[in-house]
C-alpha cells in the first residue's frame, strides 16, 4: 500500500486513484488508536462536505471508529469544516473528522483532523496519527443503522448546532429586518450553500445547488474563480457587498460594491480594525508567514502584539488554543477571530463584516479607506506554478543556497526562510517563493505598490526562476 502523509491542512489525494475506501480505512485505523489512546471512552465527531462520494467515505470510517468502541456523532447531510470544529468542542469529542479536500480541484477528497478545542489538531498530534497508519486494514461492515442500535452511532444535525451559535453571537435581526443591504453570496457550490441562506435569507445566491463536480472548478475564493460573482456585482449594481467561500466554508474571498476583488490580506486588516477600534477588544493577531507585513505595520499602530507562523492553519490554531488571540489568519483567505472558535470560518467572517457596516452605516470601500489612512495602499498577487517535481525541487534548492540576488534587475536586500522564501525587494516590495503542501504547485506571491507592479515583479521573478 502507498504510504500516506498528512500535508499542511490533512490528507488529500485524487478520488479512486489514491483517495480510496480501503485507503480512509486505514487513516481511520490510524485515527481510532491514536483518539483511544487520548481517552479510552472518547468519541469523534464526523461529517463530510459537497465533494464526490463524502457520504461512501464517512461510511466506511463509520465501521472503522464504531469496530473499534468508539461513540460517534454522524450527520446524514453534508456541512462544513466549521460546524466539525464547533461540534467537536461542544458534543465534548476528543477528534473531529470531515470528509473534504477543501479548495482542491474536483477531482480530489481529503481527510482533516480536528480537535476538542473546536479548530484543527495541531501538528504534533497529526504526525503521531499519521505514524499509526497500518500498511491495510478492513473493518468490520455494519450499516448505520446497525451501529446506532448498538448505540455506538447517534444522528446529530450539525448545521442548526451551528445556526444556533452564529444567532446567539449575532444581531440577526438587524442584519436581516433592519437593513437595505444587499448581500450577493457564491458558495461556489460548496458546503455554505444551505447555512448562509438560512442565516441572511433576503440575500442573492450564487451556486448554491448540489453539484459534486462544482462545475469543473476549483472551489478556491480567489479572484479568477469568481468572475461570475464579480460580474454579477457590476451587471445587478444593486449589489452592496459580495463574498464567497470555498468548498468546505473555512475561506473566504471578498468584493466591494463596485465588484472590486479584497484579497485575504485586506481582510486581515479589515477583522483587525473592526475589532479593536470599534468594538474596543484587544489580543494578539496571528499571522501565517505568507501574510502582508501591513498587518505588522498596523500591530504597531494599535500596540497589538503579533506573532508570525509557518503555512497551515494548524500553527496559528495551536497559539489560539492557549493564548489571547483577537485575529489569526492566513494569505489563502482562512481567518478565525475572537468569539468564535479557533478556526477558520469564512461564513463567520462575513458576518463580522455584514454586521459592522449594517450597524455604522458603512461601505465596505470606506472601511478599507481607513485601513489604508493607518497602513498605505497596496496589492497583492499571486501565481501558481505547475512544474515537473524536479524543476520544483531545483528552485526550492536554488533559494536555499541564495542563488537569487535579483530578479530580472529588482534587487534583493535580504531573505526570510521561516516557510518557504520570502525576498524583501525595494518600497515595501516582497516575494514569496513557497511549494504547496498540498497540490503540485511552486506558489510565488508578489506585493508591491500597484497592479501593475505586481504583475510586473510576479513576471520578473518567473523568468528568473524558471531561466
Amino acid at each position: 500500500m502507498s504510504k500516506i502523509k498528512f500535508g499542511t491542512d490533512g490528507w488529500r489525494a485524487i478520488i479512486a486513484k489514491d483517495f480510496t475506501v480501503d485507503n480512509v480505512q486505514r487513516v481511520a485505523k490510524a485515527t481510532a488508536d491514536w483518539t483511544k489512546k487520548q481517552d479510552a471512552n472518547a468519541k469523534i465527531v464526523l461529517g463530510y462536505d459537497c465533494r464526490f462520494g463524502g457520504s461512501l467515505f464517512c461510511s466506511a470510517a463509520i465501521n472503522v471508529f464504531c469496530s473499534n468502541g468508539i461513540k460517534v456523532f454522524f450527520d446524514k447531510h453534508f456541512v462544513t469544516t466549521p460546524m466539525i470544529s464547533l461540534a467537536a468542542r461542544d458534543l465534548g469529542c476528543e477528534v473531529g473528522v470531515i470528509i473534504t479536500a477543501s479548495h482542491n480541484p474536483p477531482d480530489y477528497n481529503g481527510y482533516k483532523l480536528k480537535s476538542k478545542h473546536g479548530g484543527p489538531l495541531i501538528q504534533k498530534y497529526v504526525s503521531e496519527v499519521e505514524s499509526l497508519i497500518p500498511d491495510s486494514y478492513a473493518a468490520e461492515d455494519h450499516s448505520l443503522e446497525e451501529w446506532e442500535e448498538q448505540g455506538l452511532l447517534e444522528f446529530v444535525d450539525l448545521e442548526t448546532m451551528y445556526f444556533d451559535h452564529v444567532a446567539n453571537y449575532f444581531d440577526l435581526e438587524s442584519i436581516n429586518e433592519a437593513s437595505e443591504m444587499v448581500v450577493a453570496y457564491d458558495a461556489m457550490y460548496g458546503a455554505g450553500q444551505n447555512i448562509f441562506p438560512r442565516i441572511m435569507p433576503h440575500g442573492d445566491f450564487l451556486h448554491c445547488e448540489y453539484n459534486p463536480s462544482f462545475h469543473g472548478h476549483a472551489p478556491e475564493p480567489i479572484a479568477k474563480n469568481l468572475k461570475e460573482l464579480e460580474n454579477y456585482i457590476k451587471e445587478m449594481k444593486h449589489v452592496d457587498l459580495g463574498f464567497a467561500t470555498d468548498g468546505d466554508a473555512d475561506r473566504i474571498g471578498l468584493y466591494n460594491a463596485s465588484g472590486k476583488f479584497i484579497d485575504a490580506h485586506h481582510i486581515i486588516l479589515i477583522l483587525i480594525h473592526i475589532l479593536h477600534k470599534y468594538k474596543e477588544q484587544t489580543g494578539k493577531v496571528v499571522i501565517a508567514f505568507s501574510v502582508s507585513d501591513k498587518v505588522k505595520k498596523l500591530c504597531e499602530i494599535y500596540n497589538l502584539p503579533l506573532e508570525v507562523t509557518k503555512i497551515g492553519f494548524k500553527h496559528i490554531c495551536e497559539v489560539m488554543q492557549n493564548e489571547n488571540v483577537l485575529v489569526g489568519g492566513e494569505e489563502s483567505g482562512g481567518i478565525a477571530v475572537t468569539g468564535h472558535i479557533p478556526e477558520r470560518d469564512g461564513i463567520w467572517d462575513g458576518l463580522v463584516i455584514i454586521e459592522h457596516l449594517i450597524k455604522n452605516e458603512q461601505t465596505l470601500q470606506e472601511l478599507i479607506e481607513e485601513v489604508y489612512e493607518l497602513v498605505g495602499k497596496f496589492f497583492y498577487d499571486r501565481n501558481d506554478l505547475h512544474l515537473k517535481e524536479e524543476q520544483k525541487l531545483q528552485i526550492i534548492a536554488n533559494c536555499k543556497s541564495g542563488m537569487y540576488k535579483e530578479f530580472d534587475g529588482i534587487p534583493v536586500a535580504k531573505v526570510d526562510d521561516l516557510d518557504g522564501y520570502k525576498f524583501y525587494l525595494q518600497d515595501e516590495e516582497t516575494v514569496l517563493v513557497r511549494a504547496s503542501g498540498t497540490e503540485p504547485v511552486l506558489r510565488i506571491y508578489a506585493e508591491g505598490s500597484s497592479e501593475e507592479r505586481v504583475q510586473i515583479i510576479l513576471e520578473k521573478v518567473k523568468k528568473t526562476l524558471l531561466a
